[in-house]
């Protein structure tokens, strides 16, 4: 989908300020308030925005251990352990990946006691042959998308 320089301080807008009214953004862009609820209703029927939930931060929920834990699958059983790990409340994501392993999971963790327990739980799970664990130290690089939204609408303006 082709994002134009509207769409992209659409975007910019939401995410700088996602507790922010439509009729509020309308304003603060200078367009009618039907034009940008047209354009906010294409970007989610497109699939460029995905949700308005809030972005909650595991560590303030008691979870500040983040490994990325590499599962891999017995051969023709990915989608029972997907929907295995699904049931396990600390796999915040996973996914199907190329290279060492089947899946990647990353797994938050009270400690790392804890971490070992999360982690026993998912070798103990049918279809899985073994785990490689890596825990993450520090954030170096926060998930953003407000830089790749802004190359993309330089983009659109060339």
């Amino acid at each position: 989908m082709a994002v134009d320089a509207l769409d992209t301080r659409i975007l910019r807008l939401l995410l700088e300020r996602p507790r922010t009214s439509v009729r509020e953004y309308a304003r603060l862009l200078g367009v009618a308030r039907g034009t940008l609820q047209a354009r906010l209703d294409r970007l989610e029927r497109e699939g460029v925005i995905t949700g308005t939930a809030p972005s909650l931060s595991p560590a303030a929920l008691g979870h500040p251990v983040l490994a990325f834990v590499h599962i891999e699958v017995t051969q023709g059983h990915l989608d029972e352990v997907g929907d295995a790990l699904a049931a396990v409340p600390e796999i915040v994501e996973a996914f199907s990946i190329t290279g060492g392993g089947d899946l990647l999971t990353r797994v938050v963790a009270r400690d790392n006691a804890h971490l070992e327990d999360v982690v026993q739980k998912l070798i103990s799970l049918p279809g899985v042959v073994r785990t490689r664990s890596e825990v993450a130290l520090r954030e170096r690089v926060p998930h953003r998308l407000l830089p790749l939204v802004e190359s993309i609408g330089r983009s659109a303006r060339k």
